[in-house]
């Protein structure tokens, strides 16, 4: 079956694209909205400014001495026209209209009206108010008013209509157009500008996916994280775990142990890295997560190797023994050989005197660790080590103080410690100049086990109890720390000095 492969010209947006048009179109419709809104109160500011300019200037016009003493004299339109015209040239409104107060025009900017009737409302300015409306007269459309010319007395003798036609107030707010138009487009292409670059950036960091790809892709990384068999801890890049998945926590619990921190913490890519969970022995594996050339965090698998260290443990024993049973059967063979030539040469006392002090040298190793040690899985270890060593050319010794009559520390971790111990002075020793000596104490007192490992070797250094630290070559051994951790787990102490190590296990009572 071949396998699919995403396209990104998939069915849907991605969500990059979705949210950059959603953007455009609120910030477009908050535009909208802001710009009409602008222009209603512009228009009504415009239409208010209107009124009150032609508002005052009709009353200017109404208490002018003129136009007082021109309307009492016979045919008034003679002085008031010239007067009214030049007034509204000069205040830029429409028409100036001074009439009677039975409405016949006295000025009109259209000779041919003067002495025809006024079109509009005058009943309030006839009672002495000010009347104020916007009308179709014989110009169109205008905002006007109307007030009344009073003589001394108080008594109105005229009225004088101001007014602005529709259309002026709409051409000057045509010519307004650029400062509301200018601010509204530069709005708009900072925003448009603005949701590209957020979108841009999106995209990078979603990869152009969809949210229908990214909801899918998030289920299956979910299913596949607690789903594989290997333990998963991924961390930010400041250190700080973000997620474990169901292995990881099984094996590692609840708090992350000091060496996973400690990977983690120095954010290096490791491969096969062994580490020490509890009692159990993980190899790490971590890689860092770049983005862009920055860190962006790690990633640390962990699986666990502590039953097939404890297998590969013991093949290298059984492995051990048997090169080492095959050197002694090797060493037997010509020592056999040797005592049966003796014999046939005649020289039979010789021989005798060869066969036992073999034999002597032999049994007496062995009643000295069966006798010492009450541990039967103890004595044989060493035994086995013994012979180990002699094949290496280095002398293994057991010391005489040694004794162990039944102990309540668990023989599995008696063997860890005595074990890891023994084999690491062996390989320190290895291909040092002679004499190569491994000197070994084990001793029960006072419900406390004491393990003391010494060897001719060149010492220990320090931070040798840490994670990786080994006398091989390769330096990627967890024996020292295996040792470390059954110290911590029955309250114990290590202690180390140039080239011996002392280990005391307090035992359960």
């Amino acid at each position: 079956m071949p396998i699919a492969q995403r396209s990104s010209s998939g069915a849907g947006w991605s969500i990059a694209r979705q949210l950059f048009v959603l953007q455009v179109l609120v910030v477009a419709a908050l535009v909208a909205i802001g710009t009409a809104g602008t222009v209603l109160i512009v228009l009504d500011d415009a239409e208010q400014a209107a009124i009150d300019d032609v508002t005052d200037i009709a009353e200017t016009v109404a208490r002018s001495p003129t136009v007082v003493d021109a309307v009492r004299r016979p045919a008034p339109a003679t002085i008031l026209q010239p007067y009214a015209e030049s007034v509204r040239t000069a205040t830029g409104t429409d028409f100036v209209v001074v009439m009677a107060p039975d409405r016949t025009r006295y000025t009109h900017r259209t000779p041919s009206l003067i002495g025809k009737p006024f079109i509009g409302s005058i009943d309030g300015a006839l009672a002495g108010g000010t009347v104020v409306e916007t009308s179709v007269g014989t110009l169109g459309e205008s905002v006007r008013t109307v007030v009344p010319v009073k003589d001394e007395t108080g008594k109105v003798i005229a009225l004088v209509s101001v007014g602005i036609t529709t259309d002026a107030i709409n051409q000057k707010l045509v010519g307004r157009t650029p400062a509301v138009a200018i601010p509204t487009a530069l709005a708009l292409l900072l925003a448009a500008a603005g949701s590209w670059l957020l979108s841009r950036r999106l995209r990078r960091q979603t990869h152009g996916l969809g949210p229908a790809e990214m909801t899918r892709m998030y289920e299956y990384h979910d299913a596949v994280l607690h789903s594989v068999r290997e333990g998963l801890v991924v961390a930010d890049r400041e250190g700080r775990v973000t997620l474990v998945n169901d292995e990881g926590r099984r094996l590692l619990g609840d708090d992350l142990p000091e060496e996973v921190r400690d990977l983690i913490a120095a954010r290096a890519a490791v491969a096969d890295e062994p580490v020490l969970a509890g009692d159990r022995v993980l190899v790490a594996n971590q890689r860092v997560i770049r983005s862009e050339g920055q860190t962006i965090g790690t990633v640390l698998t962990l699986r666990d190797h502590t039953e097939l260290r404890e297998l590969t443990g013991e093949l290298d024993s059984v492995r051990g023994l048997t090169e080492a049973l095959r050197a002694q059967a090797h060493e037997a063979a010509n020592r056999l050989h040797t005592v049966l030539t003796l014999v046939e040469l005649g020289r039979t006392g010789e021989a005798v005197d060869l066969a036992t002090a073999e034999l002597a040298v032999a049994q007496q190793l062995t009643d000295q660790v069966m006798g010492a040690l009450d541990e039967p899985a103890v004595a044989a270890l060493l035994l086995g080590k013994s012979a180990q060593a002699g094949e290496r050319g280095v002398e293994l010794i057991v010391d005489e103080a040694s004794r162990i009559e039944g102990t309540r520390l668990p023989s599995r971790d008696l063997l860890t410690v005595v074990g890891n111990l023994v084999d690491n002075a062996l390989e320190a020793v290895a291909g040092t100049e002679p004499p190569r000596r491994v000197t070994v104490l084990v001793l029960d007192t006072d419900g406390v086990v004491l393990v003391r490992v010494g060897d001719t070797g060149p010492g220990i250094p320090a931070g040798a109890f840490r994670r990786g630290w080994s006398t091989k070559a390769q330096g990627r051994g967890i024996g020292l720390s295996l040792v470390r951790q059954v110290a911590d787990r029955h309250g114990g102490d290590i202690e180390v000095s140039g080239s011996t190590i002392t280990v005391r296990l307090p035992a359960a009572s």
